[in-house]
Parts: structure tokens; sequence; C-alpha cells
């Protein structure tokens, strides 16, 4: 996603961006779900491992390798929706904010676009999809009452209304502004940077901007993804209520549960996303531009 090339088409962002989503969600998701197991609060009475890797063996002993993709269609459709969102609104939004001489994005005005994209995408794409894969995974712990994904839209939706679907808005949305503001900006900081010492940009580069900026995005929005998905459970909770449970369960250290797998996972997955959608663009600019 340049930065200073000719404008990408907003077709080629929407379905690159989609497709990179799909690859990308599908590739890493037993670190999303290890991640979020972690993160859900603990049944009453029920000892709960911390360590997402014994999370990992002790599902696929328990209850075989298809556990570990519980919630995985709702993820990668969600994914393919706000990724294409993501990548649309981006390439749209950073036009607003580049200098209108000289058409440079700054790293500040690519972080600023970033959070701006953050916004977008949550309330269009990312609260619903992220509130239904949660209750999935939280579900298969506990109660097992959701049959499907469309099982779970149906129930939360009788439960709570419409509204039900965005439990956890406002953690997810600091998220996600804070997420994409990181991962967008860096990546096209680095890509800016490469540019200007004639570094050329192939899959290797792509992977490794990417693997770098999900890493930083990992550490600087981990707390929020921690209330996210306490808000996102099956019971669901208000986003000052997750706050509150976190503190009291764990501490401030608490708001970082789950890091070691998410970092896994936002490695892989910034590495993957953005070579895939740099391809994928490759591809289709001929052809849409």
């Amino acid at each position: 996603m340049p930065a200073q090339d000719a404008p990408t088409p907003p077709s080629v962002s929407f379905i690159a961006g989609g497709v990179a989503g799909g690859v990308e969600a599908i590739a890493t998701y037993p670190f999303e779900f290890a991640k979020t197991r972690v993160q859900l609060r603990n049944q009453s009475g029920v000892a709960s491992s911390k360590n997402p890797f014994l999370v990992v063996s002790q599902v696929f002993r328990d209850e075989g390798v298809r556990a570990l993709y519980k919630g995985c269609s709702t993820l990668v459709v969600g994914s393919i929706a706000k990724d294409g969102v993501r990548f649309l609104a981006f390439d749209s939004i950073k036009k607003s904010f580049a200098d209108p001489e000289t058409g440079v994005m700054s790293p500040l005005r690519n972080l600023l676009a970033g959070m701006c994209t953050g916004v977008v995408a949550s309330t269009f794409a990312v609260t619903p999809t992220e509130r239904i894969k949660t209750a999935l995974i939280d579900d298969a712990r506990t109660a097992k009452r959701f049959h499907s994904s469309s099982h779970a839209v149906r129930l939360i939706y009788q439960e709570y209304g419409f509204m039900g679907m965005y439990h956890g808005y406002a953690g997810t949305t600091l998220k996600q502004a804070g997420a994409i503001a990181f991962r967008m900006g860096i990546y096209n900081i680095l890509k800016d940077f490469e540019k200007s010492r004639d570094i050329d940009q192939f899959m290797f580069t792509n992977f490794a901007n990417g693997a770098v900026a999900g890493t930083v995005t990992t550490y600087a929005t981990q707390p929020f993804d921690t209330i996210k998905t306490r808000s996102q459970s099956a019971k669901g909770a208000s986003t000052v209520d997750a706050f509150r449970s976190i503190l009291a369960d764990e501490g401030v250290r608490g708001f970082w549960r789950g890091t070691t797998m998410r970092l896994g996972r936002t490695i892989f997955s910034g590495g993957i996303l953005f070579t895939v959608y740099e391809e994928v663009a490759g591809l289709l600019n001929p052809l849409l531009r």
C-alpha cells in the first residue's frame, strides 16, 4: 500500500485487503483461539491455565483439532470484510492527510490516517464479528448453547437486541484505532524509508515490515484487546465492568494477559497480511486501474 506511488483504485484496495485478511485469519487462527481462551474469565471453581501453549495442547487432547478452530469461520468472514474495509478506508483517508503540495505522508500523518481507519473498521465490520467469535469460544468452554455462528447471532439478538452485537464497542474501537494507527502507519513509514534509500520492495521486505509493525502494535494495544475480550464473552459485559473485573482478578499485569499468543499471531499475521496484499494488488492493478 504505497504512500507516494500512483493511487490504488478503491476496488483493488478492497479486494486485495479482503483476500489478505482471509488468508491471514486461516493461517493464524490457533494463536487467536488460545489468546482468547487465556483472556476470558475463569469459570467459578474451575482452574484454568494461563499458559496459552498448555491451553492449545489441552484443547487438542480433550476436544480434538476441530475445537481449535471454533469460531474460525466467523473470524475468516469478518477478516475478509474488516481488512477489505481497512485497506479501502486507509487508502481513501490517507489522501486527506497527505501534504496538499507534495502528496507526501509524514509519519504523524500516517498514524492519524490509521487511527481514523480503525474507527471506521470497528464500526462497520470488526466489533460485530469479534463479538460472535469471542462468544463462540467462550460458550464452547461453558454452557455450549451455540451450535453455529448463525445460531449464536440469533440467540444474542433475541437476548440483547441489535446492540448486543456491539458489546465491547468502546474497547474494540480503542484497540482498532491504536492497532491500525501503528500497523498501517509503521508499515508505510518503513516502506517510505526503504524507498528513500533505494531498497527494493519484494516479498521478504513486505513480510519483515509487516512483522515489525505487528510487534509494535501488540505491545501498544494489548490492554484494549484484553478489555474487548472480556466485554464480548458469551454473557457480555460493559467496557467498565470488563476493566474492573480484570483489575480485580489479576491487577495491572492482567491487562497484558494473552500477549505471548497474540504476539505470535501478529508477527506472522502482519507479515502474511501485507505480503498477500501487495502481491494481490500487484496482480489486480494492471487489470482494474
